[in-house]
């Protein structure tokens, strides 16, 4: 067993970031993230605790399993320059100042961000991660109490039809079981977001929302927004006062620039906390959802 004291670059909460990150591979429960890293039967159970003063307390079975670790929880990624630059946004000025340490985590694997990214195209979170709970522990050993994360080769084994089965949309299972038997989704860590994109966008059933998530869960980077999220989608209707269409939350990202993934996941958590100013008059629609 590995350990070390970990202080992250820049403004961090483990309390903030890790918030309603619990899945098949993880739990967070009373300030202790427990994490399987690692693929297959290798996967062994890690924890990250954040002591008063800042500093991470990481511990994992080895050296490379640590790192792993440090990417997942964002450890090294200051998004310092992204709070200043819209502190004084009139969206996200709020969110900057009373969520500062807020970072999104990542997924140990590619293939479990892409399995993420099928699972909740268009419908409701709880119900997109119930999938990828069934998903993950009917094809992915156990790590412990937790399962190891999925990777291309586990999700691949899977029939379209078994995907089906165990809750997946058709034409997602499809894409899903395709690109894990044709593409080596790891390799994208290597590939500039813009090939990436590019890559993914050409795919059937892939869309910007997918990619969104790839980049930034599965890659760690955030340039890419969560282009027609249904979160989105509400505020940009409580903005405008009418119903918007989904492309139309790009326009809403645009402002945000190369921090548009990070920009999406501040804005969906500021405007559940009620941190942006709408107009008084006007009301939010669709009923709240969390993917598109």
């Amino acid at each position: 067993m590995v350990e070390r004291i970990v202080k992250p670059a820049g403004p961090y909460s483990l309390v903030l970031s890790a918030r309603g990150c619990s899945d098949a591979t993880r739990w967070f429960r009373d300030g202790v993230l427990t994490a399987a890293i690692g693929a297959g039967a290798d996967a062994q159970p890690a924890i990250a605790v954040q002591s008063p003063d800042g500093r991470v307390l990481l511990r994992a079975a080895d050296a490379d399993s640590l790192e792993r670790l440090r990417f997942v929880l964002a450890l090294d990624d200051d998004h310092g320059a992204f709070l200043r630059r819209f502190a004084r946004d009139p969206l996200l000025g709020r969110a900057t100042g009373l969520l500062a340490g807020m970072r999104p985590l990542r997924v140990v694997t590619v293939a479990h961000a892409l399995l993420r990214a099928l699972c909740g195209q268009l419908i409701q979170a709880s119900h997109a991660r119930a999938i990828e709970r069934r998903i993950v522990r009917a094809t992915s050993p156990a790590a412990g109490l937790l399962s190891a994360p999925p990777t291309a080769e586990t999700l691949g084994r899977l029939a379209p039809a078994e995907l089906r089965a165990l809750g997946l949309h058709a034409r997602r299972s499809a894409t899903l079981v395709r690109l894990c038997r044709s593409l080596d989704l790891e390799r994208l860590r290597s590939e500039p977001t813009d090939v990436v994109a590019s890559r993914l966008e050409r795919e059937r059933g892939l869309g910007p929302w997918s990619v969104g998530v790839v980049c930034m869960e599965g890659l760690g980077r955030f340039e890419r927004g969560l282009v027609g999220d249904l979160g989105l989608v509400k505020l940009a209707s409580a903005l405008r006062g009418r119903r918007v269409e989904a492309w139309e939350t790009e326009e809403l990202l645009e402002p945000y620039g190369e921090w548009a993934g990070l920009a999406s996941v501040y804005l969906l958590a500021a405007y559940a906390r009620g941190l942006v100013p709408l107009p008084a008059s006007r009301s939010a629609w669709p009923p709240q959802s969390a993917a598109a």
